[in-house]
Parts: C-alpha cells; structure tokens; sequence
C-alpha cells in the first residue's frame, strides 16, 4: 500500500462547453462528456489530504484548475477569467480514492526528470 490519496477530478458539463467554444482551430467535432472523461489524470496527495479533502481542495484548487485547463490549451489567452472556487465546483466533480495498492513493486520515479 502507498501513503497517498488519489484525485480524479471528472469533467462537468459547463467545462466541455467551454473546451468546445474556446477550440481556435474548431473542425466541427465537439468532444462530449463521455469522451473527455474516458482517461483522467490522477493526483497523488499525502493521505492527510484525503482525510481533509474538502480543506485541501479550498486551498489548492486553482493549482488543479490550471493543471486542467492547460491540458486541454496552453494558451493560457483562452483559459476563463472566472477560476474562483465556485466555478471549479461547477466544472468539476472530485473522486478521492484512499487506498493505493502498489501492484508492480519496483521504485517508483519521476520519468520527466
């Protein structure tokens, strides 16, 4: 088992709506909701996070919010204004998962270094 949570954040209906209207090269394909929630990123947190986690989403949201955004365009130009907490929980729905089983057993290490 490792000492961290899991953070899934899931889209909600307003974020596709913005990703579909701020695309600058539009081809007529709107993603849809099934499509972009197929393959989420997962953010490890330390497991007093997850016990805590309506806290550390207050205090940490706009470092997710951002990490969303920029995944879809790093064109921080077409990012919304309005990043406060409230649209964050209008866009997303939060998933913390508090048991990680580690089912490979090597190290684990940051492939970007």
């Amino acid at each position: 088992m490792v000492n961290r949570g899991a953070i899934i954040l899931k889209y909600k209906e307003p974020f596709i709506k913005w990703a579909n209207e701020a695309d600058p090269v539009k081809d007529g394909s709107d993603v849809n909701l099934e499509m972009a929630n197929q393959d989420r990123t997962v953010y490890l947190v330390s497991d007093q996070a997850a016990e805590h986690l309506e806290d550390w989403i207050s205090k940490n949201f706009s470092t997710l919010f951002e990490a969303e955004l920029d995944g879809w365009y790093t064109d921080e130009a077409l990012w919304p204004k309005e990043r406060d907490l409230k649209t964050f929980n209008e866009w997303f729905a939060v998933e913390c998962h508090s048991v990680i089983l580690d089912t490979v057993g090597g190290q684990i290490f940051d492939d970007e270094i």
